[in-house]
Order: structure tokens, then sequence, then C-alpha cells
């Protein structure tokens, strides 16, 4: 009978134990920025909007010469002019300069969602990934070590290296 005791408290200890282990949480940790910053994909899209984005600083400064060559001119002729005309000269500079300006904000709207259309598509492939690596790996958690994401120490797996490697890079 004692015997039997022992056998069951060893068990219940031996249990106890094995669901204490198993109930702890497998915590790893990747920078997410550096992951993105190394993919190709980014690197092909950043190369995209530079392009993209010097198209328009070439517009915006060929409309802003336009814009100054018109101003030099009507300022030279202003005298030899009539104040009705050179009224009309005034408002044809504004209105150039407002589709400057009108040019200008739709080429950053245009900008912003050139870049959300290509960078999302990136985020998620390295989320899928890292959720991939996670998995097979037997993660229950994966935080994000990115420089100044709020977390102070990272000591755990870092998933980089393995991650990098299911993107093939």
């Amino acid at each position: 009978m004692k015997k039997i005791k022992t056998l069951l408290v060893a068990s219940i200890l031996f249990l106890g134990a094995t669901s204490l282990t198993s109930a702890q949480s497998k915590v790893a940790h990747i920078d997410t920025q550096e992951l993105i910053a190394s993919m190709p994909d980014m690197k092909a899209a950043q190369n995209q909007l530079e392009k993209l984005t010097k198209t328009y600083q070439a517009d915006i400064q060929t409309m802003a010469t336009e814009l100054q060559n018109k101003m030099k001119q009507y300022q030279a002729e202003a005298s030899s002019k009539t104040d009705e005309v050179n009224g009309q000269r005034a408002q044809e500079v504004q209105g150039m300069r407002d589709n400057v300006l009108k040019y200008e904000q739709n080429a950053q709207q245009e900008m912003g969602k050139r870049q959300e259309g290509l960078f999302k598509p990136i985020m998620e492939k390295a989320r899928l990934a890292i959720q991939k690596v996670a998995r097979a790996k037997g993660f229950q958690y994966v935080i994000d070590s990115t420089t100044g994401s709020g977390l102070i120490l990272a000591d755990g797996p870092n998933l980089l290296a393995d991650v990098k490697k299911e993107l093939g890079m």
C-alpha cells in the first residue's frame, strides 16, 4: 500500500512538472525592419519609387521654370502694358502657380499610393515567412526586435537568418 501511495505521489509530481514545462511559451525575436530592408523585392520597389520621384521632380522643375520665365517676361513688359493687360497677366501667373502646387500635391498623393501598393505585398511576404519559420521551429510568439519597438532584451532565438533562408536570400 505504501508503495502504491509513493508511486501515485511520484506520478502526480511528474505529471505536474511536465505540464508546467509544456505550459511555458516558446518566444523568439526578429528585426523585421532589417529583414524587409534586405529583401530584394524591397530594393526593386525603392528603385521604382526613386524613378517615379525623379520624373515628378523633373516635371515640377519644368513647370516652375516656365512660371519664372513668364514672370520675368511680364515684369519686363509691365511698364509698356495697360493696367488691364497687367491684371490679366497677374491672374495668368497666379493660375500657373496654382497649377504647379496642385500638380505637386497630386504627385505626393500618387507617390504615397504607389509606395503603399509596392510595400504591402513585401511586408505580407515577410510576415508569412516569419510565421512559417516560427511554426516550423515550434515558437508560439515572435517579437519584433526592431530598434525603438519597445523590446529591451532580446536574448532568445533570433529568426532573422532562418527567415532570410526561407525567402531564398
